[in-house]
C-alpha cells in the first residue's frame, strides 16, 4: 500500500495573505502546495502564530476548496520573537518531540519557503538531523502569466545519496588528517586514530586539549597543525601563540603571560601585553603546563573561564577569547597529589587528551618519518640527499630494532638523519656513515661499551648487532674489548676465564673462547675479532 503524503509547513503571513476574489490570482506558497496536479497531499499540517488565526482560516478553507481529499490541521506555534533563533529552534523541536511520525505510513515533506529566515534555517537543521523524518520541498511561482498554483521541486537530505558531496567530504576528511601528519603516511593504527579524533574535535570544539606525551613526541608540532587547520576552516582569526612554561618562573610567568603596565617592576619601562592577550581570537599553546607556578595557574582558570584577567600592576581587566592547546610530559595527576599541580585547573583542560605514543612504540612510522626528514633536511639547506639500498635497510634494521630506545623520540630522529645527511658525500648516505650514527645512537642512549667511544659490536657484527638481547650485548662487548686489547687467542681466553679456568684441571682458553665467538658468527683471524664468512 503506498505511502500518504503529508506536508508539515509554517503559515506565510505575508505570501499567503490576500483578500476577496483577487486572491485567487495570486501565487501563494502555503495554497499551491494542494493545487499541483502531480502532488496528491493527504494532510497538511500548517504550523501558524497566534497573531495570524485568521489568515490560518481562510487558507485552511481554501485548501479545502481546491483539494477537496487534503485534511488540514492547523497547529498553534508562537515564538514569542520569530526573529530570535533559541525561541524557535526551540518551538520547532518541541513541535516535533509531541507530533506521531508514522513514517511506515507516510511520506513527509517539510514546507521551507514561508516563515522568516530564522525560521527556514531551524526547519533545515530539524529535517537535516531527522528530527523531522523527512524531505524539504520548496515552491515557487512560475512566471507572471502562468496562474497561482506555481511550482515545487522536492530535497532530500540523504547525503548518502550524494555520491560527490560525499566524496568531497571524505577529501576534505583526509587533507585534515594529512594535515595533522604534516603530510606523513603513518602506519600505526594506534597513532592514525588518535589523529582522526583528533582532527573531528578539532574541528568542532574550542574547549581546551591537552597532549601529553613524552619529550620530542611531536606535541608542539601537532598544536601548531590544529590551529592550521582551525584557521582554514575560518574558526579562528588571530595567531598561534607559543610559550614553553619551563622556561618562565616568577614575575617574569605573570608579565609573559598576562601582561604587564608600566612601572609595574623594577625594568617594567612600558606596557606589555602579554601572551594571553596576544592569542586573542586564535590558539595559545603552552608547552609543560605542569611547570607552570599555582599562582599562574590560579589566573590562567580564570582567564579561561572568564576570559579575562589582570595585567600586572594594572587597576582594569584584560579581556582574551583564546583556545587553549596545553602540553606535557608530566603526570599531572601525580602533580595534584604533590600540591603542584591544582585540580580546578586540571578537570578544565581535561576535557579533550591525547596522549601521543614514544617514537619506539610506533617503529612502522619510522620509514614513513625518513623520507619527511630527508625532505626537510633539502627544504633547508637545498640538498637532496639520499641512502643507498643497502644503507637505507641498514639503518631501518637498526632503527626498529629492540636496541633502539630513541629516548629524545624524534628530536633524536631528526638530529640523525640531519648528522648523516650533513656529512653524506655527493649526496648519498653510505653504510659506513650509517654504522658511525649506530655506534653514536648507541651510545647517546647509554649503551654498554669497553670504551665509551666506541660500540664493538656494532662495529664487528654490523646490522646483526640490532638483534642482540640487552644482556648478550653487555657481555659481547666486553668480550670484544678483551680479545681488542690481546695479542692472541689464548692471551685473551686467559684474561677472560681467569677464575673458571683456576678450578678446572684440564684446561683449553682458546678453544672455549673460540667457541664463544662462534655462537655470534665471529671468529679470531689474525691477532683480531672478525665476522665469519656466511
Amino acid at each position: 500500500m503506498p505511502r500518504k503524503t503529508v506536508i508539515l509547513g509554517l503559515l506565510g503571513t505575508t505570501l499567503d495573505t490576500g483578500r476577496g476574489d483577487k486572491r485567487w490570482e495570486r501565487w501563494r506558497p502555503t495554497l499551491s502546495l494542494c493545487q499541483q496536479e502531480d502532488l496528491d497531499v493527504a494532510r497538511m499540517d500548517l504550523l501558524y502564530p497566534r497573531m495570524a488565526t485568521n489568515l490560518t482560516e481562510t487558507i485552511r478553507d481554501d485548501i479545502i476548496q481546491v483539494s477537496p481529499s487534503t485534511e488540514v490541521c492547523c497547529h498553534l506555534v508562537d515564538p514569542k520573537d520569530p526573529w530570535d533563533f533559541e525561541e524557535v529552534y526551540t518551538a520547532l523541536h518541541d513541535f516535533a518531540d509531541q507530533y506521531p511520525f508514522d513514517p511506515e505510513r507516510e511520506d513527509y515533506l517539510v514546507h521551507i519557503t514561508t516563515g522568516t529566515h530564522v525560521a527556514q534555517i531551524c526547519l533545515f537543521l530539524l529535517t537535516e538531523t531527522r528530527k523531522f523524518p523527512a524531505r524539504l520541498i520548496q515552491t515557487s511561482p512560475r512566471n507572471k502569466h502562468t496562474g497561482s498554483e506555481g511550482q515545487y521541486k522536492i530535497i532530500d537530505l540523504d547525503l548518502s545519496k550524494y555520491h560527490h558531496i560525499a566524496a568531497r567530504f571524505q577529501r576534505e576528511f583526509k587533507d585534515n588528517i594529512t594535515g595533522l601528519k604534516s603530510g606523513i603516511a603513518t602506519r600505526n593504527k594506534t597513532f592514525n586514530r588518535l589523529i582522526e579524533e583528533v582532527e573531528h574535535v578539532a574541528a568542532n570544539s574550542a574547549d581546551p586539549m591537552l597532549l601529553m606525551g613524552p619529550t620530542g613526541a611531536g606535541k608542539s608540532q601537532l598544536a601548531r597543525r590544529v590551529f592550521e587547520l582551525r584557521r582554514h576552516r575560518n574558526l579562528v582569526t588571530g595567531s598561534f601563540v607559543e610559550v614553553n612554561c619551563a622556561t618562565i618562573r616568577g614575575d617574569s610567568a605573570m608579565s609573559t603571560l598576562f601582561g604587564h603596565r608600566k612601572g609595574a617592576f623594577t625594568g617594567a619601562a612600558s606596557d606589555r601585553p602579554g601572551l594571553l592577550r596576544s592569542a586573542d581570537k586564535g590558539v595559545l599553546f603552552l608547552d609543560e603546563i605542569g611547570e607552570l607556578g599555582l599562582d599562574e595557574q590560579a589566573m590562567l582558570l580564570r582567564a579561561l573561564e572568564e576570559k579575562c584577567f589582570l595585567p600586572l600592576g594594572a587597576d582594569t581587566e584584560s579581556s582574551s577569547d583564546f583556545q587553549l592547546i596545553a602540553g606535557t610530559n608530566r603526570d599531572l595527576y601525580t602533580r595534584v597529589r604533590s600540591g603542584d599541580f591544582r585540580e580546578d585547573l586540571l578537570a578544565r583542560i581535561n576535557l579533550w587528551t591525547f596522549c601521543l605514543p614514544a617514537l619506539r612504540e610506533r617503529p612502522e612510522d619510522i620509514e614513513p618519518n625518513l623520507e619527511y626528514e630527508l625532505n626537510q633536511f633539502a627544504k633547508r639547506t637545498g640538498r637532496t640527499v639520499r641512502f643507498s639500498t643497502e644503507s637505507r635497510e641498514l639503518y631501518l634494521r637498526f632503527a626498529t630494532s629492540k636496541a633502539a630506545l630513541w629516548n629524545g623520540n624524534f628530536r633524536d630522529l631528526s638530529a640523525s638523519i640531519t648528522r648523516m645527511a650533513t656529512l653524506s658525500p655527493s649526496g648519498r648516505i653510505t653504510d659506513d656513515l650509517v654504522h658511525a650514527e649506530m655506534t653514536r645512537l648507541t651510545h647517546a642512549w647509554g649503551g654498554a661499551s669497553a670504551n665509551p667511544a666506541e660500540d664493538l659490536c656494532t662495529q664487528t657484527l654490523g646490522p646483526a648487532a640490532t638483534d642482540l638481547d640487552r644482556f648478550d650485548r653487555v657481555q659481547l662487548n666486553d668480550v670484544l674489548a678483551v680479545c681488542k686489547q690481546s695479542e692472541s687467542l689464548s692471551e685473551a681466553g686467559r684474561a677472560l676465564f681467569g677464575y673458571s679456568r683456576a678450578l678446572k684441571t684440564s684446561v683449553n682458553d682458546s678453544d672455549r673462547l673460540r667457541k664463544y665467538l662462534a655462537r655470534f658468527n665471529l671468529r679470531w683471524d689474525k691477532g683480531q675479532v672478525t665476522r665469519a664468512a656466511d
